[in-house]
């Protein structure tokens, strides 16, 4: 399943309170963690991350201490005790076979040693696959009967629609539209390579005017860095943003068509803006670029609760109108 197939499905088992342990599947950096961390976020729920591979057993069992001839098991603080939330134990098939012993009773009895888990907190679990030549163990047969087992991979769409949420530079946001098979490609022979995780710190590193080559790799950097001179070649987007882009043609380079479909989303930020964009694009380009910026467009005005007020701009457009009906399954969604 795409990462946003993954957040809506653990969505669901928060919604209707299903506690299965769940155990999720995917490659390094495709964001499996951020995920677990946002849906506990948007529940406005706990989170506490454990990380098994780092532990030993009686770091998790607790230590046994001795009273009046019997020994009891004093449970590490960093295990919930009360409240609601989600119990996140990372990189779980990383963690030597003994101490997934020990995690086995906790997903499966939801306590260890005198530990038990508040009947408010989910407990779910992450793991890395052979074939990405993680440094993981076989997970024994009748712990991984204790799951719900859910595979994610990494998607384009899902990483775009996180980008433009959460102020990823459009410039990365751009590239990656035009070559997402860059969005995630192991280099087993680099200790650097693109990942959603990557791509966002590359924004961070392009934001401050530093090379993103640590962050991505040099061949990422590398062809990054030239798609980037593109963008002295784009249009003026501020005209066509206040209705002024009559003059305007859409660019012919399908590069430097993805760089304006997307400097026009993130700039579209209110619904005027959006409207003169979606005009504009509508007798500009041809349908596939306008469903492109659509779809995004749409996304960020549902956020911030544009959304109404686009429709009611298109309405009051005889042109736009018919036009508009083709997007109604993407304004629903």
């Amino acid at each position: 399943m795409t990462p946003q197939q993954l957040e809506n499905y653990l969505n669901q088992l928060v919604n209707k309170n299903i506690k299965i342990s769940t155990m999720i599947w995917g490659p390094p950096g495709v964001g499996k963690s951020s995920i677990v961390s946002q849906i506990a976020s948007a529940h406005k729920i706990n989170f506490v991350d454990v990380r098994l591979s780092q532990l030993a057993p009686t770091d998790l069992r607790g230590l046994p201490v001795a009273s009046n001839g019997v020994s009891s098991w004093y449970p590490p603080d960093f295990l919930p005790r009360t409240g609601k939330g989600i119990l996140f134990l990372d990189e779980l098939n990383m963690a030597p076979p003994a101490m997934q012993g020990v995690a086995q009773q906790l997903i499966l009895d939801r306590r260890v040693g005198s530990y038990l888990v508040p009947s408010g907190w989910y407990v779910w679990a992450a793991g890395n696959r052979k074939e990405d030549r993680a440094a993981v163990f076989d997970m024994p047969t009748p712990l991984a009967n204790r799951f719900l087992h859910l595979q994610v991979e990494p998607d384009f769409d899902s990483f775009k629609t996180y980008a433009l949420s959460n102020g990823i530079n459009e410039h990365i946001i751009a590239f990656l539209s035009f070559r997402s098979t860059l969005l995630h490609q192991i280099d087993r022979q680099q200790p650097a390579w693109p990942s959603p995780r990557s791509w966002v710190m590359a924004s961070h590193l392009y934001e401050i005017g530093l090379d993103i080559v640590s962050a991505v790799g040099e061949g990422a950097a590398a062809e990054f860095n030239s798609y980037i001179t593109l963008y002295d070649n784009l249009p003026n987007l501020e005209p066509i943003l206040n209705g002024d882009g009559e003059n305007t043609p859409f660019p012919q380079e399908p590069s430097i068509r993805y760089a304006t479909t997307t400097g026009l989303t993130v700039r579209a930020d209110r619904a005027e803006r959006a409207y003169n964009a979606f005009n504009w694009l509508s007798r500009k380009a041809s349908a596939e670029w306008v469903q492109l910026f659509a779809t995004d467009m749409f996304h960020s005005l549902r956020s911030n609760g544009q959304m109404g007020a686009l429709a009611s701009l298109i309405q009051r457009d005889a042109k736009l109108r018919d036009f508009f009906k083709d997007f109604q399954e993407l304004v629903a969604h």
